[in-house]
């Protein structure tokens, strides 16, 4: 029977002094103005060059992230192995402009980290920004900016839209396909999935479109890559459905990640300054009844892939009952759970317990590289309040029973 408060097999993984850091940790997130003045003073510290690199590690480091490097991260990834986790690999770079040499840097980076993958019994996945392959600018000239009414990223609209680029955001357009193909051909041909990350609704277009175009070329015969849907947009599930429908008329497999979303407060606020309706659903309630829609809805397909990436118990329980239902139809949508590394273990770890395939999301990277990371954990960790009592609740009650 799975049970989400069994605090021994959520965190049998950490150590004593492991889990009162956690406990000293999650405690001080309740502190929203520690939060905020943290994470405003921290890059300001790291660019003056001030010595807080050794404290940020043992802090927030080590509670969200793998490692340094990808080797750094082997520890983490194999104690996760030993627990019958996986784990979804993630190369964070920020995007720049046009030509930026950055870009190819990234796709060998990419690729690095793919064929890493390959060798890990337990690292099914790697995740991919496309911002750090293509120039933000250009995203945003090829959005469609419809929020007003729904309208899917076809190819016949996203050419016409093609057709307004000079010569240089043209070849910068082809060269963001071209490595985001190399990256896509590079995992098909050893086995490891790419989920490609959803971003802000003013560049969003051009990514499900790539993203749709990279399925219909790879998910011909497995799941090879999946695009992500954050359905905190209130024009999601019509979107989902028509990229049902395209994978349908194309034959390849729906494969997506599915996650509630990560921009709600930058989204809201552009549109008001912009004037225009808000991409975000009025509250909560809307985006978890859109959440759990999509879950029914792919578990339900029969050449279906689906990453429930949540934190969320409800939607989680859903998932479970509802992949059971599927299994007496016949209907072999493959299911995936994933969650954050550092947060919801008592999601992560009694999943694993039961037998289903769940993952942990495993950022890795230089400290200075990765604190854009780390501050939207706090920021995340502070805002949610239920979500840092409920972690904090968990860990306290392991404490108790151990005795620390």
């Amino acid at each position: 029977m799975l049970n989400f408060n069994n605090t021994e097999k959520a965190f049998a993984y950490k150590s004593n002094e492991q889990l009162k850091k956690a406990r000293f940790l999650f405690g001080l997130m309740q502190y929203n103005g520690l939060v905020k003045l943290g994470t405003k003073l921290t890059p300001i510290a790291l660019k003056m060059r001030l010595p807080i690199k050794g404290l940020i590690r043992k802090t927030l480091f080590e509670q969200f992230v793998g490692g340094q490097s990808l080797e750094e991260s082997s520890a983490v990834i194999n104690m996760l192995n030993n627990q019958h986790v996986d784990v979804i690999l993630d190369y964070g770079v920020e995007g720049g402009e046009y030509d930026d040499p950055k870009y190819d840097h990234a796709l060998k980076e990419f690729i690095k980290v793919i064929r890493f993958a390959s060798t890990k019994k337990n690292a099914p996945f790697i995740s991919v920004k496309l911002t750090g392959l293509g120039s933000t600018s250009l995203l945003e000239k090829l959005n469609l900016n419809s929020y007003d009414k729904f309208e899917f990223v076809s190819e016949h609209r996203m050419n016409q839209k093609i057709q307004s680029l000079n010569n240089a955001e043209l070849n910068s357009w082809e060269s963001l396909i071209k490595r985001t193909e190399k990256i896509c051909q590079t995992a098909d041909e050893v086995g490891v999935g790419i989920m490609i990350d959803a971003e802000e609704t003013w560049i969003q277009d051009p990514i499900d479109y790539i993203a749709l175009m990279m399925s219909k070329k790879f998910n011909k015969h497995k799941s090879v890559v999946y695009n992500t849907i954050q359905f905190y947009r209130h024009d999601r599930i019509e979107f989902m459905h028509a990229s049902h429908q395209e994978s349908l008329d194309h034959s390849y497999t729906f494969a997506v990640k599915i996650v509630r979303g990560a921009y709600m407060e930058k989204e809201r606020d552009r549109a008001e300054k912009l004037g225009y309706l808000s991409p975000i659903h009025i509250n909560k309630q809307r985006v978890d009844e859109d959440y759990n829609h999509a879950i029914k809805f792919i578990l339900d397909q029969p050449n279906a892939s689906l990453i429930v990436a949540s934190h969320n118990e409800d939607s989680t329980y859903l998932a479970v009952e509802r992949s059971k239902q599927s299994d007496l139809s016949n209907n072999k949508a493959e299911l995936h759970f994933s969650q954050l590394y550092g947060m919801s273990d008592h999601l992560t770890f009694n999943l694993a317990d039961s037998g289903l395939k769940v993952s942990k999301y495993l950022p890795f990277g230089p400290i200075e590289e990765v604190v854009p990371y780390l501050m939207r954990r706090a920021q995340e960790n502070s805002s949610v309040a239920g979500q840092t009592n409920r972690e904090l609740s968990l860990i306290k009650e392991e404490c108790k029973r151990r005795g620390i």
